[in-house]
């Protein structure tokens, strides 16, 4: 992979209190209110799966949004950076998307890219549908490269906040190569966290979903350490 770290930048050098993992010389660090997705966004899609049971908790669907300008080393969808990849985003796919979400073995549906709070003209709108033809009963997760506290900052742009708050659960901040950690539940990297999003917003701070559940060792660890105990029980 082509190391893009001398293409990396702190736009907010100096900037205190921007969340678990902020600055990194792993990713871009944007300003508050520098990328407006508002007019980054070119409403295409990278994918939109059914299905889903890696993306959230429950069987989910899952749409893939283009574009992210986060560029974290070693992500695992650089190919989604683009904002033009994909496919376009059209009205006969969001009734698919909506018309999926009636199966009543599915509990949701989860944002992910590219960048979901830089592809707003599209999650804005598919949100707010879903909120008035399902209420909560179908709930919304998203994955964000934005921390809790970035988005809360002054200056940020107003959309984002208007999609934060449709939704249930975000799992936030950089994929950060250094932090990854294998046993994490639903994230790649220790600096990210998953929240409960309305109480979160009801607290004023980033308050942790109640069902967190990371494990405490791999499972291959487990079965060899088993192994290993039976061989030990032979020999002797």
């Amino acid at each position: 992979m082509m190391d893009r770290k001398s293409t990396l930048h702190d736009f907010a050098a100096g900037e205190t209190g921007r969340g678990p993992g902020v600055p990194s010389s792993l990713t871009n660090n944007p300003r508050s209110g520098q990328w407006d997705g508002r007019r980054m966004s070119k409403r295409m899609i990278a994918d939109y799966k059914t299905f889903i049971v890696t993306d959230g908790e429950g069987v989910r669907n899952s749409l893939y949004v283009s574009g992210c300008p986060f560029h974290c080393v070693e992500c695992f969808n650089s190919s989604i950076w683009d904002f033009q990849a994909g496919h376009e985003y059209t009205q006969k796919l969001e009734d698919k998307i909506v018309d999926d979400l009636k199966a009543p073995w599915i509990q949701g549906i989860t944002f992910l890219g590219g960048e979901p709070m830089l592809n707003t003209p599209v999650l804005l709108p598919l949100a707010r549908r879903i909120r008035g033809e399902f209420g909560h009963d179908k709930d919304i997760w998203c994955w964000t490269g934005y921390t809790w506290e970035e988005l809360m900052r002054p200056g940020e742009t107003p959309d984002k906040l208007e999609l934060l708050q449709l939704i249930d659960i975000l799992v936030d901040g950089r994929y950060l190569k250094d932090q990854h950690d294998s046993l994490l539940q639903f994230r790649g990297s220790r600096n990210q966290r998953i929240l409960d999003v309305p109480r979160s917003l009801a607290a004023g701070r980033p308050v942790v979903w109640a069902k967190l559940h990371d494990q405490e060792r791999d499972i291959p660890e487990m079965y060899l350490k088993d192994r290993e105990a039976g061989e030990g029980a032979q020999a002797s």
